[in-house]
């Protein structure tokens, strides 16, 4: 063990261990004292101790004190210079002396060394200032307990003035970073570090640290004690939740005053190898195609090490543990250790042979170290693609089929192949393609998607009497070229044998359609044509003729020639003429067996002649009385064609004489405006008869009368007279319907005047029934009498206490009853009234009738107003009026009544005794 003690002279000091260098620090602060315990592992004659200048650059110097056995680096890095035992250096010390030329400033260190397992210790103090190289005041060595070794450093770093006199700068100081294993076992709490101030030796301090893990969450991992400033962490630490901690120490006096800054205190957490890789996913899947040459890239498979990656503990190194099946060879994968990329190493990859394989790969940690590093397993599944490495295979060499001749879309047979590749891919759907025999592409074989067969389809009509037997030669192919380096077998072509059976063909028309000419008018018994069929079989047979379609009968046709002729006269304008065509469908039928018959069609295009005399339009029109606005343009139509139809010459006829009198035409240029000769024409409808001549090569004239309207007008020239608006508006139908509805409306509205009147009366009738006032429903009630107020209080309650004194003349003759009165039923048997004169035998009476109103068996079964209107016979009650006379009882003790309850209490104030 090598053990480190620091004396600060003048300045910060941080020592950071790392492996097997000391880096020291410094900067220009105010000064602080430390103790610190350290631990490093040097072996002398390889290792090293490092001094960092802080940024101080080339200016630094650095001496060693023994260089037989020491050296110095110009990075300040210290060097066993030989192999050195610590038993000969033992008691003994080396002396480091390092200057700053430009700040003429010096520092001095010593190391010495002890034996393993012996405490360590940081110290700051002020024992050794160096100026100009020259040695003020060794440090001394001081042991504690006889076990503590130190290495004192300067704290004080000393500036040589001009005058040659020497000033001191105070320090501040840093704790170097503490490095604390994770899930240590040790006894907690655990020492880590002991933190001192030289001011304790003047004054009381109390020593504190803040910061996540202290005082903050996590708390209460590290705890000091507050009188030697030693820090403990309470706990085991996990350095993959928190990987470092980041404290402050804190040195107050007993009264709370801060004796010196704080300082920053950073515990790393050294990570131990307690996690296993974990693979991102247990079963990995990768594909290659089959035939993969050697290298070829499949997948890749990763895992995670919750460790420090930086560390061995969580540096991964995969391998394959196992492959299945182990054909062609054991090994035909390799996994990249770092990486964890497998590649294909061997050939002979077949998917047909094994289409998967399964891999186990492992990753360890510790850089793969079976014995220290932990592991874990995954599956790596890699699937084989298929490529067109198999040629299809007819199952035969020959196939045979037959088909009847002139059918089409039929299936003469199926082709079956063989193909080793995956079912469904590219590389096994098989193309089947005719290479010769089928020189006019009659046949066509598509593939069947799900069985793979190929469906040879007669795509045109074949004619037996042309071709008795066709022979093809078909290839069978995939969608895909095949692989390089492989070839089409001998199985991939077959012969196809198709036999073409013979069948009764119905006779064809030739022409279909045959067209003729001919001139509209042709009398009836005229020869049209001969239309006539011929049958493609060989053998001898027998045609008839007959007419299927006809639609206007003009035509019929010889059952045995198939000469064609009318039998009407044939007519252009025939609304069954289309385009100067006419269509009509013959049918021809041989006598084999079974027959057959086919169908022509012969097409008529009649030539217009001048067989239509031209009409006038518009038919109707209508024109002012008066001349201004006065005119008719008019036309007309002739059912020919030109030239023997227009332009047409139009004049008004002689008969009757008033035409031309009252009437004249003026010739415009494509029409004809027909307009009042005189001045007034009464109102009224007119046949005008006008004469239009064609101009056909034999004209054709007609008188066409056209239906004048003449009527009253506006200013702009409409009619505005009544027959134009009876003729525009509405007909007699509708002015019927009209009035009915209108009739229908009036009943209705007169029975439901009725049925008011009625109902009214109705109401008035059940009011006489019921007096208002002793309707039991809910009403207000009017009693036009509110009863005395307090000079009206003059009651004889003497009257309660006697019921059997009432009059009987007050009770109410019989029949006249109210309506919301009890029916009349034998009476119940309410109490009567004894004639004691005491007071508290009202209460009990009251009582005593309530309970006699409950089973009262007449009364009604819900909560209602109980009329009291009949009290019995023989009741000695009075007046309620004289409550308050001087026959009352004066003397009546009435204080009983507030015990009834709040709403006797006012009587029992007004008659309790009290003269108030």
């Amino acid at each position: 063990m090598f053990f480190v003690s620091c004396f600060l002279l003048g300045g910060k000091i941080v020592l950071v261990h790392t492996q097997s260098r000391v880096f020291l620090c410094l900067s220009h602060t105010h000064s602080i004292s430390l103790s610190l315990s350290l631990s490093l592992s040097l072996s002398l004659s390889l290792s090293a101790v490092s001094f960092v200048d802080c940024g101080r650059g080339s200016g630094l110097r650095f001496e060693s004190g023994d260089p037989a056995d020491f050296r110095i680096g110009a990075d300040g890095t210290v060097y066993a210079a030989r192999t050195l035992h610590l038993s000969e250096r033992k008691g003994q010390s080396l002396k480091i002396r390092m200057k700053d030329a430009e700040a003429q400033e010096v520092w001095l260190t010593h190391v010495s060394f002890t034996l393993p397992n012996t405490p360590k210790q940081v110290r700051l103090d002020s024992n050794s200032i160096y100026q100009n190289g020259g040695e003020k005041r060794e440090s001394e060595r001081e042991r504690e307990g006889g076990e503590r070794e130190r290495i004192v450093f300067p704290w004080r770093s000393v500036v040589v003035g001009g005058d040659g006199s020497v000033s001191r700068v105070k320090r501040d100081w840093v704790i170097p970073p503490i490095n604390v294993p994770e899930n240590s076992r040790g006894q907690f709490p655990e020492e880590l570090v002991k933190i001192r101030s030289d001011r304790d030796k003047i004054n009381t301090l109390r020593y504190s640290v803040t910061g996540p893990g202290a005082d903050q969450t996590p708390t209460g991992l590290f705890i000091i004690d507050p009188i030697t400033g030693q820090l403990s962490v309470t706990k085991p630490l996990d350095r993959e939740q928190i990987s470092n901690f980041h404290l402050r120490a804190h040195a107050v006096d007993i009264n709370g005053n801060q004796m010196e800054n704080p300082i920053d205190i950073v515990i790393n957490v050294i990570d131990m190898n307690d996690n296993r890789p974990e693979f991102s996913h247990q079963i990995w899947n990768g594909t290659v195609d089959e035939g993969a040459k050697p290298g070829s890239f499949v997948m890749t498979v990763t895992a995670q090490d919750k460790d420090d990656p930086n560390t061995a503990n969580g540096m991964l190194r995969y391998k394959i543990l196992s492959q299945s099946p182990e054909s062609p060879s054991t090994n035909m994968f390799t996994i990249n250790n770092k990486t964890g990329k497998i590649i294909t190493v061997a050939a002979g990859l077949d998917r047909e042979k094994v289409s998967q394989y399964t891999l186990i790969i492992q990753a360890t940690d510790m850089e793969g170290n079976p014995m220290y590093g932990l592991s874990n397993t995954a599956t790596a599944i890699i699937r084989l693609l298929d490529v067109n490495d198999n040629a299809p295979e007819f199952t035969r060499e020959t196939f045979h089929g037959e088909v009847p001749e002139n059918r089409v879309n039929v299936i003469v047979t199926n082709l079956t192949v063989t193909d080793k590749d995956k079912p469904g891919t590219p590389a096994w759907n098989a193309v089947y393609r005719i290479t010769s025999g089928d020189p006019t592409g009659r046949f066509s074989i598509p593939t069947d998607p799900t069985t793979n067969e190929g469906l040879i389809t007669v795509v045109k009509p074949i004619d037996f009497e042309m071709s008795h037997l066709y022979t093809l030669i078909v290839v069978a192919e995939n969608e895909v070229p095949l692989v390089g380096g492989i070839h089409r077998t001998r199985q991939s072509t077959a012969t196809i044998s198709i036999r073409i059976i013979d069948v009764n063909e119905s006779p064809n028309f030739d022409p279909n359609p045959k067209q003729v000419k001919l001139d509209e008018g042709l009398p009836a018994g005229s020869t049209l044509t001969t239309f006539t069929a011929h049958d493609p079989d060989r053998q001898g047979q027998s045609i008839r003729y007959s007419k299927l379609f006809d639609p206007a009968n003009w035509l019929e046709i010889d059952p045995n020639s198939g000469r064609i002729s009318t039998i009407t006269l044939l007519d252009r304008e025939s609304p069954y003429v289309r385009n100067n065509l006419y269509n009509a469908t013959f049918m021809a039928s041989d006598n084999g067996i079974p027959p057959a018959s086919g169908t022509g069609t012969l097409q008529i295009y009649l030539l217009d002649i001048n067989d239509n005399a031209p009409r006038v339009f518009p038919r109707e029109a209508e024109v002012c009385e008066r001349p201004e606005p006065n005119a008719i343009n008019i036309t007309a139509v002739d059912g020919d064609l030109s030239p023997n139809a227009g332009p047409f010459a139009f004049e008004l006829a002689i008969r009757p004489s008033d035409v031309r009198r009252n009437w004249t035409l003026t010739r415009l240029s494509e029409y004809v405006q027909l307009s009042l000769k005189i001045g007034y024409l009464h109102s009224g409808v007119y046949e005008v008869p006008i004469l239009i001549t064609d101009s056909g090569n034999l004209p054709m004239a007609n008188t066409s009368y056209l239906r004048v309207k003449v009527c009253q007008c506006d200013h702009h020239g409409d009619c505005v007279d009544m027959e134009r608006i009876m003729a525009a508006g509405l007909g007699t139908g509708a002015i019927i319907a009209i009035l009915i509805c209108i009739i229908i409306l009036l009943v209705l509205v007169l029975l439901f005047v009725m049925w008011m009147k009625r109902r009214d009366k109705e109401r008035q009738a059940k009011q006489l029934l019921i007096d208002p006032e002793d309707d039991v429903r809910d009403n207000i009630l009017k009693y036009d009498e509110e009863g005395g107020g307090e000079e009206d209080q003059d009651y004889d309650l003497s009257q309660l206490q006697q019921p059997d004194t009432l009059e009987h003349d007050l009770v109410k003759p019989v029949g006249i009853r109210r309506l919301d009165e009890r029916p009349l039923h034998p009476e119940p048997s309410y109490p009567l009234r004894s004639a004691a004169p005491h007071p508290g035998d009202i209460g009990d009476f009251i009582h005593e009738g309530l309970k006699a109103a409950d089973t009262d068996p007449t009364a009604p079964p819900y909560d209602s107003l109980l009329v009291f209107d009949y009290e019995g016979s023989g009741s000695t009650a009075g007046s309620l009026s004289s409550l308050h006379s001087s026959s009352s009882g004066g003397d009546q003790d009435y204080d009983y009544l507030s015990e009834w309850g709040p709403r006797f209490r006012k009587l029992a104030d007004m008659y309790g005794g009290n003269d108030d």
